[in-house]
């Protein structure tokens, strides 16, 4: 599920059905006084709910901002208005798959995805400056992530995911937290070979750019072709929240001009 621009302001706070899911539009209230989390009407109003909306204006998502709706969560989506998201926010959210983070985002806090075993692939914007001890840790699933060389990220973010292993180079950002030492960030950053697999993982990627690429590569291939973990454009670009492009539409567009013709 992915938010157009035009749609943010037709949503107010409240939990409310959304493309057939109960879903939360947070607007940074307090959610439940701990006082009456007891009380099974309150139970009952949270713990139903799917996906959050976080509504333009919230700057901060703050430390156990959603633990009362926590068990079924599956998406969250963020206002470009937030630019941090302190410690354990996300701690544990076992049936999180899909997250959309701020464009603006600065901060990811210290096991802020912590145990989010349904996590597959996360994408975080070139804005964000620091990602905090065990942010990801014990997401076993977590394969596809996609990170600008610029970041810190602090030993142990990524430990017990499928993207560190026990390789030599791995071992080294163990040790130093240098992200630069781990193959999958530089296939992404800085590797030519690896143009189309950054250019779908980037923020907003066009039809046109990476139809041009396509073109430049040689052919739809280029599009299956896999980086060093075994990860290909195709996959970044339908994991990636951030584009709108659809790969049928490039597939034609490409089989009408250089097969048919």
């Amino acid at each position: 599920m992915r938010i157009q621009t035009e749609e943010w302001r037709k949503f107010i706070p409240g939990i409310r059905m959304y493309k057939g899911k109960k879903t939360l539009f947070y607007n940074g209230e307090i959610l439940w006084d701990p006082n009456d989390w007891s009380k099974p009407l309150v139970r009952e109003k949270f713990q139903a709910i799917k996906d959050i909306i976080v509504l333009p204006g919230v700057e901060i998502i703050s430390t156990n901002a959603f633990d009362c709706c926590k068990e079924r969560i599956e998406t969250v989506i963020m206002a470009d208005t937030v630019t941090r998201i302190e410690q354990g926010s996300f701690y544990e959210f076992k049936k999180l798959v899909f997250v959309k983070l701020s464009r603006n985002i600065d901060y990811i806090g210290s096991s802020a995805f912590r145990g989010c075993l349904s996590l597959k692939s996360f994408f975080v914007p070139p804005s964000c400056r620091e990602i905090g001890d065990c942010a990801f840790k014990r997401c076993f699933n977590l394969l596809i992530f996609n990170l600008h060389q610029h970041t810190s990220l602090r030993i142990w973010a990524l430990v017990d995911t499928s993207l560190v292993t026990n390789s030599a180079s791995d071992e080294e950002y163990r040790i130093t937290g240098d992200i630069r030492s781990i193959p999958w960030v530089k296939s992404i950053n800085n590797d030519d070979e690896y143009g189309l697999h950054r250019l779908c993982s980037s923020m907003d990627p066009s039809e046109d750019e990476i139809y041009q690429m396509i073109c430049e590569k040689g052919g739809l291939h280029a599009m299956a072709k896999k980086n060093c973990i075994g990860i290909s454009p195709s996959e970044y670009l339908a994991s990636n929240p951030y584009a709108d492009v659809d790969e049928m539409k490039l597939i034609k567009r490409f089989a009408l001009k250089n097969i048919i013709a």
